[in-house]
Formats: structure tokens, sequence, C-alpha cells
């Protein structure tokens, strides 16, 4: 089954969770790969500051990689590995910084 193509602003304002029901933060913008034409990261603003303590100051904002996507709907689900930021690759792959304004 084709899954019917989004208005990449569609994401915009929508709230991400990972897939345990953990609260992340709130879609602000996109990173494009306009060669590919694909998403390749969402920036996130509205943090759960619980989740990125120690990691991303008060508002600034973090990219995470689009495929850590797991469901797009009402909500954003992505995988639980963004919960398990504790060292290694992972803590590399979240690219903390400021949001696209």
């Amino acid at each position: 089954m084709n899954a019917v193509p989004q208005e990449i602003t569609s994401l915009v304002g929508r709230e991400v969770y990972s897939n345990n029901g953990v609260f992340v933060g709130e879609i602000e913008d996109v990173r494009l790969d306009l060669d590919a034409r694909a998403v390749t990261g969402l920036a996130l603003a509205e943090l759960n500051h619980e989740l990125f303590a120690g990691r991303v100051e008060r508002n600034t904002g973090v990219i995470l990689p689009y495929r850590w996507v797991r469901a797009v709907g009402d909500v954003v689900l992505v995988n639980d590995i963004i919960e398990r930021l504790d060292t290694g690759t992972d803590e590399q792959e979240a690219e903390a910084g400021q949001s696209a304004q």
C-alpha cells in the first residue's frame, strides 16, 4: 500500500514521542536533502528538558535523524533510542544545537 505524500510543512508543530510514550519535543523545522528530495532530520524545540538534561541548554533545540522516525500521524513516533542517549555513537548522532529559525 502506498502512502499518500504529505506537505513537509504539515510536520511543523507536531509533537514527537518515543514509541514508549515519552514526550521528546515539538517539530519546529525539517532538514532536507534537496538532491535526494528527502527529509533527513527533524528540528525539535519545546524539548522535554528531563530527557535532555545536561545535554542541551534551555532555549536550544536538537535535530533528530529522520531514520529514527517510526510513524507519522497526529503525532510523530521515534525509536526509543532517544531515551538511551547515555554514551557512544547514539549520542553523537543527536546533533545538539540551535534550531533553524
